[in-house]
């Protein structure tokens, strides 16, 4: 199995003490993000700044994308799948630890069935790295994993319903996928390849799974 893996990607050698260093970065990272966002959700939307309230940053942080695009950068731009783990995982409880602090020391309520859901999350986070880290691998499966990523940010961009019509939810979401797009790049014919799946990856999943928002 570990040559087979290695095939499609190869994880680097790198100096512990940086990649502790940048777990740690993480943290913080996440932390801070946790905080910001509640920050946002208690505070009414006229006391926002005028670009906030137009690109409608309070329901953004609240819906998928944005985490998928930045579990995706953590996965993929780290070393090894391992570390792709352990650095999306602990980005992420500390994102949630932030977010649930503030809510229950400044804002005085904390929603404990929310908090169990996005925890189980979290920790679902840390098998979902490992294989996404794969995405910038070679050969069908990373193609695949790709595919699969793009295709929900997609998913998250525009309504791809024959019922409903093609439209576009939210600007955010837009530029999310261009970015998940961008940074899931390969070689123009593989990436052809990839752009075709994910639109049938997006419409099987708006079937099972409606907008996240």
């Amino acid at each position: 199995m570990k040559a087979f893996l290695e095939k499609i990607r190869m994880p680097q050698k790198g100096d512990t003490s940086k990649q502790i260093l940048a777990t740690a970065g993480f943290v913080l990272f996440g932390f801070a993000l946790g905080v910001f966002q509640k920050w946002i959700d208690g505070t009414a939307s006229n006391y926002l700044p005028m670009i906030f309230q137009q690109l409608d940053i309070s329901n953004y942080f609240g819906r998928l994308a944005l985490w998928i695009l930045l579990g995706t950068i953590i996965s993929v731009y780290s070393k090894s799948p391992l570390r792709a783990s352990i650095n999306t995982f602990t980005f992420f409880i500390s994102m949630l630890s932030g977010y649930y602090l503030f809510s229950n020391f400044v804002l005085g309520f904390l929603p404990r069935t929310y908090m169990m859901i996005w925890t189980v999350m979290s920790f679902v986070s840390f098998f979902m790295a490992y294989i996404c880290w794969y995405a910038k691998g070679k050969g069908p499966i990373a193609i695949f994993i790709s595919s699969i990523i793009i295709g929900i940010l997609l998913a998250q961009a525009f309504s791809l319903s024959p019922s409903q019509g093609f439209y576009m939810y939210s600007l955010m979401e837009v530029i999310t996928w261009i970015l998940g797009v961008i940074i899931l790049y390969r070689k123009p014919k593989e990436f052809a390849v990839v752009l075709g799946l994910s639109i049938v990856i997006a419409f099987l999943f708006q079937s099972v799974m409606p907008y996240f928002g």
